[in-house]
């Protein structure tokens, strides 16, 4: 982007061209609203016009999968920390001081006694 605020398409196509997306994108191809007539008023041929709206859409493509990506993981640590903590509780002490037993490790003892 130039220091009027304006997008330089065609340096941003030189760059494409060059295959130096990091460079496009530092030059303005993501602040660039994607349509063609502003491209093709500052000068850029049809290809240029074709491989700016391509790696624009690439580019926005990847950044809302990572996007995604990252929400899911937070999603899935929330969750196994919320399972951690009612495992936890599940096996905490009660205050008597013995641990408490599960419902079925009381069925099976109960069982165990009533065989005797």
């Amino acid at each position: 982007m130039t220091r009027d605020g304006q997008i330089d398409f065609l340096a941003i196509a030189h760059a494409l061209r060059e295959e130096d997306v990091d460079a496009a994108i530092n030059l303005g191809l993501l602040d660039w609203q994607g349509d063609a007539a502003s491209a093709e008023d500052a000068g850029l041929d049809a290809y240029g016009v074709a491989l700016l709206q391509r790696v624009r859409g690439e580019r926005l493509t990847a950044l809302a999968a990572r996007d995604r990506y990252r929400i899911r993981n937070a999603r899935l640590q929330r969750l196994q920390d919320e399972r951690r903590q009612r495992q936890a509780q599940s096996v905490s002490t009660p205050p008597g001081g013995t641990p408490a037993l599960t419902a079925a490790a009381a069925l099976a003892r109960a069982l165990a006694k009533a065989k005797r």
